[in-house]
């Protein structure tokens, strides 16, 4: 009952914190996220796991209840996670405390409901990475739609309800083509639930049958796609890309962190989930158009970061880039490849996270966060200075760091990979966005931390608030450990993974 205890507790301190003095409001959330923090942890020191959710084997903490009946359609109740499950919970719960923390400065206004949305918002991500029935995982994908919107329209910036509908409208679209392809595949299987590990059983086990004239081969053509077009807006792929930037730099800095550190990984886990274990065949077979969509994410996304002036803008673009590394991985289909892939959807929302909470910093001080407007801030702050660094570097991969292990797994997937025909020169033009990175990292570094002193506001630079301090310094020492002791969450992967490979024939 572990799941269940984590979920209550989550959505019983949002609703307490919700109807909280707005003096207590801030510092009420962030002790009582500790809770589900704490529960995750316990998870993840007690997993004994060592099957796929969708596949089969032991699955750790695992509920499975009669729910809803639709007829001779059946909801089924039923949670549990794997390997790959569980690290996103993680990462979830890790940067949710760490968000809030880093929200006691900018953030002084209907703060009750501010860390009660987050909080909800915190639940419904537990949900995604934990339902494994579609019903059940399709309320909670939904229900992270809603907080996300009002945290934008409500606290973000000047166009914040531009930014907030175009936000909900791509991902509500996105989300009912997504639904389109998976109930194409539910009706024409000869199976009345909605269970994931049963639907992806039968359809391995080839029971998919006609539908509306359409053969079973052409009906999973369709599915896949209409689903992996689904998730491609969540991840955000080119050309759906679109909606990030405006809400980035709209949104306030911790609903920031949580947007690029996990709902990003929503788009590129429901890949994994959908399209790279259920319907493994047509992963393979649309191999190359999807390294095509990963490669030109990962040079586009970073040129455009190569353009930008505001600091959040770089590094909203440069998640574009860094999840086009996720799709490499993923389209290698092999151990490092796919293992790589959920190594690096943690990593990157832990370095993304930092990237941003480090932004956030330098605005709450500066009120700007415009690289020609600031210049040598590094003598009044040189916490923050080191810290945004240490975070850049670890964007462009440096050893030690997260970014770097999640980066060479996904490498070396790719330059074995036996399923994607010339997956060695996708592998290599993709390596080649690390170079670009580094340009427009290092000329924003050059141009905002050092040199002579200048800064075009009337804001005072000095030192950070003690708790932003915190924030930013405890996640840094994350993304150090899980550098240099990647095992800590790799070894569980690879026990999810590998029942992948031994159904869809990657190596």
């Amino acid at each position: 009952m572990m799941i269940e205890a984590l979920l209550v507790v989550t959505v019983a301190s949002a609703v307490a914190v919700m109807f909280a003095d707005e003096e207590i409001a801030g510092r009420l959330a962030f002790w009582l996220s500790l809770l589900p923090l704490a529960g995750a942890l316990l998870m993840f020191l007690g997993f004994d796991g060592s099957g796929n959710a969708l596949l089969g084997g032991d699955i750790a903490y695992q509920t499975q209840a009669d729910w809803i009946s639709l007829g001779d359609l059946s909801v089924g109740y039923h949670v549990g996670v794997d390997g790959i499950g569980l690290s996103l919970v993680v990462l979830t719960t890790v940067l949710m405390s760490l968000a809030i923390l880093s929200a006691w400065t900018p953030i002084d206004e209907r703060q009750s409901q501010f860390y009660g949305l987050m909080l909800f918002m915190e639940a419904s991500l537990i949900g995604v990475f934990t339902a494994l029935d579609f019903l059940a995982w399709f309320v909670a994908w939904e229900f992270v739609l809603v907080p996300m919107y009002f945290l934008i329209a409500i606290w973000g910036g000047p166009r914040r309800k531009y930014a907030a509908i175009k936000f909900f409208v791509y991902t509500n679209v996105a989300s009912l083509v997504m639904f389109i392809g998976f109930i194409a595949l539910v009706f024409g299987l000869p199976v009345n639930s909605l269970d994931l590990p049963t639907i992806t059983q039968s359809l391995h086990a080839g029971e998919l049958g006609s539908l509306a004239g359409i053969q079973p081969g052409t009906l999973k053509a369709v599915a896949f796609i209409a689903m992996f077009a689904g998730f491609a807006v969540k991840v955000p792929m080119v050309p759906f890309h679109t909606w990030l930037p405006d809400a980035h730099v709209e949104a306030p800095t911790p609903v920031s962190v949580i947007l690029a550190g996990v709902l990003l990984k929503m788009g590129t886990y429901a890949m994994l989930r959908f399209n790279f274990t259920m319907l493994s065949d047509q992963a393979i077979e649309f191999a190359i158009p999807i390294a095509l969509f990963a490669v030109i994410s990962v040079i586009y996304g970073a040129m455009l970061a190569l353009a930008q002036q505001d600091l959040k803008r770089i590094v909203a673009y440069s998640s574009i880039s860094s999840m086009g590394y996720v799709l490499i991985g993923l389209v290698a289909y092999n151990l490092y490849g796919l293992g790589g892939a959920t190594f690096q959807m943690v990593a990157h929302g832990l370095i993304s996270g930092l990237m941003f909470m480090s932004v956030g910093v330098i605005y709450n001080v500066a009120h700007t966060r415009m690289v020609g407007d600031l210049s040598g801030i590094a003598d009044r702050m040189p916490l923050t200075a080191t810290v945004f660094t240490a975070a850049a570097f670890g964007y462009m991969g440096l050893p030690l760091m997260a970014g770097f292990a999640g980066e060479l797994y996904i490498f070396l997937g790719g330059m074995q990979s036996t399923v994607l025909p010339y997956a060695q020169v996708f592998t290599a033009v993709a390596m080649f966005g690390i170079v670009i990175v580094a340009g427009y990292l290092l000329l924003a570094m050059q141009r905002v931390l050092f040199g002579p002193f200048e800064a075009d506001t009337d804001h005072e630079i000095v030192p950070a608030a003690v708790t932003d301090r915190v924030s930013i310094m405890v996640l840094l020492l994350i993304v150090i450990l899980l550098g240099m002791a990647p095992d800590l969450i790799y070894g569980i992967i690879q026990d999810a993974v590998q029942p992948i490979l031994s159904i869809g024939g990657g190596l």
